[in-house]
């Protein structure tokens, strides 16, 4: 059966811009790579969409970052996130940018494949498709993803407390 790729896109764009941008930390890259991913899918026909279209991501993110470490950018974290608007008050932007910068923090202080099943499972992929993309076997999915759960929280945790005591 032919993939209707119109529904597909309309269904995973903000999911793969999301998941995109948490890997590259740059809303307008996020979306010109979930196009990238879209453009390399309409020739295939896979059997797993959403998982196939997720791997593609990662890989692109992936090169991507190869990319910027070649070049030495060094990535900037951005005041708002794509899921949530610009704070009005000045004082609730600074704040927002802060709590960003530190879940940025907490989620590099994680192992590849911790991030990696964290970030799937935030764009709404399911266990089987999470062990498809990772390897992982399906039954490991929940108990990695509650590992890494937790990690995240004593990563965040970790890097307020070295914030506050800088303050």
């Amino acid at each position: 059966m032919a993939t209707d790729w119109a529904d597909v896109y309309r269904k995973t764009y903000p999911d793969l811009v999301r998941f995109l941008h948490r890997k590259v930390w740059d809303p307008e890259r996020a979306r010109d790579l979930a196009q990238e991913v879209f453009v390399r899918a309409l020739e295939h026909d896979p059997d797993d969409t959403r998982a196939w279209l997720f791997t593609i991501a990662a890989n692109l993110a992936r090169d991507e970052a190869r990319s910027a470490i070649r070049r030495k950018q060094h990535l900037e974290l951005l005041v708002t996130t794509i899921d949530r608007p610009e704070p009005p008050n000045p004082i609730e932007r600074i704040e927002a940018a802060e709590q960003m910068k530190a879940v940025k923090a907490a989620l590099a202080r994680l192992s590849e494949r911790d991030r990696e099943v964290l970030l799937l499972w935030d764009a709404g992929l399911d266990y089987g498709q999470i062990a498809s993309h990772t390897g992982l076997a399906r039954t490991a999915v929940g108990t990695t993803l509650a590992r890494a759960r937790r990690k995240l929280v004593e990563a965040y945790d970790v890097g307020e407390g070295s914030h506050e005591s800088l303050g």
